[in-house]
């Protein structure tokens, strides 16, 4: 069962369908939201264990074998821009037309990935995303998240017409020719960001960016963070904050960055504040992220070539 379809019934609108997912750490999300999210329809599955550890490996094999999912075992932490081009790589090369990227600690249904993959399969090159929903039901997102140009905030409505649109990686649907004419995730980014880049850059490309009102994806944000409550991790903190400026050196010109190094003070400390302020007086870890992301704010450069296919 090496992809994951024998044994199963075929489910229309996916026969050319691969799910790709990215694991880190976060095996026992898998366990319960992939099997849900695919049920018996033969899509196939592409897991990219990008190495946490040990134990964690050894779980995930047990579990792909159990499920029929195609591991990918890259010997080191590549990052969910890396994970996912090496899954969408494997996917597209063993026959798959669309990919529907899927974090660990979200889920759907059969159904909900076949609307999503018969928009990116039309004719218009699209990325396409479903609306979010919390786990208790309530919508977290209807898709399109806009960046505002002025100052690198963002919010989920248009404030003005310079305002771009972009649409969350958490589950994004693609074809094989607007992935392979993008080449995939830039990887410089590592965590974070990545998805907004994408966005801009098939919308330079002429691609649409199309949300699907009928599909709906539950995400449960943070559960692949390695944090406590709904405080975020010092991981989150330090690419969050360090990638919005890569995103402004890569993107927007001279003008662009200094108008958003102005503003990193604020857009950092908008940052710390999303996993609230008790976490500040419980343990240094936060304050460590948050300084170590605006010292890497502060130096990164555009430079890189860390598109799919050129690892940095």
């Amino acid at each position: 069962m090496a992809d994951g379809r024998a044994g199963r019934r075929s489910v229309g609108g996916l026969d050319d369908v691969a799910v790709v997912v990215v694991n880190y750490g976060s095996s026992g999300l898998l366990a319960t939201n992939l099997p849900r999210t695919v049920g018996e329809s033969g899509v196939r599955v592409v897991v990219v264990d990008s190495f946490s550890g040990a134990g964690e490996r050894t779980a995930l094999t047990r579990l792909a074998a159990e499920h029929g999912w195609k591991l990918l075992t890259p010997a080191t932490n590549v990052g969910f821009g890396g994970g996912s081009n090496l899954g969408a790589a494997h996917a597209f090369a063993t026959g798959s037309r669309i990919v529907v990227l899927l974090n660990p600690d979200a889920w759907t249904d059969p159904s909900g990935l076949a609307l999503l993959a018969s928009s990116a399969r039309s004719r218009d090159r699209a990325l396409v995303a479903p609306q979010i929903l919390r786990p208790d039901g309530s919508v977290y997102s209807r898709g399109l998240t806009y960046l505002h140009l002025v100052d690198g905030t963002m919010s989920g409505r248009r404030t003005s017409p310079d305002d771009v649109p972009w649409l969350s990686g958490a589950c994004l649907a693609v074809g094989v020719e607007l992935w392979e004419q993008l080449g995939g995730f830039d990887e410089d980014y590592f965590l974070y960001w990545e998805d907004v880049d994408l966005s801009w850059r098939a919308t330079a490309l002429g691609a649409r960016l199309e949300v699907v009102d009928g599909a709906h994806v539950v995400h449960d944000e943070g559960g692949t963070q390695e944090s406590t409550g709904r405080a975020k991790s010092e991981t989150y903190y330090r690419y969050d904050i360090r990638n919005r400026m890569l995103f402004a050196h890569k993107n927007l010109g001279p003008a662009g960055v200094r108008r958003w190094r102005r503003s990193l003070p604020r857009a950092a400390w908008a940052v710390a504040l999303r996993g609230g302020r008790r976490q500040f007086v419980e343990g240094v870890g936060p304050w460590r992220g948050v300084a170590r992301g605006v010292v890497e704010a502060l130096h990164v450069r555009g430079a890189g070539g860390g598109r799919a296919g050129r690892r940095a």
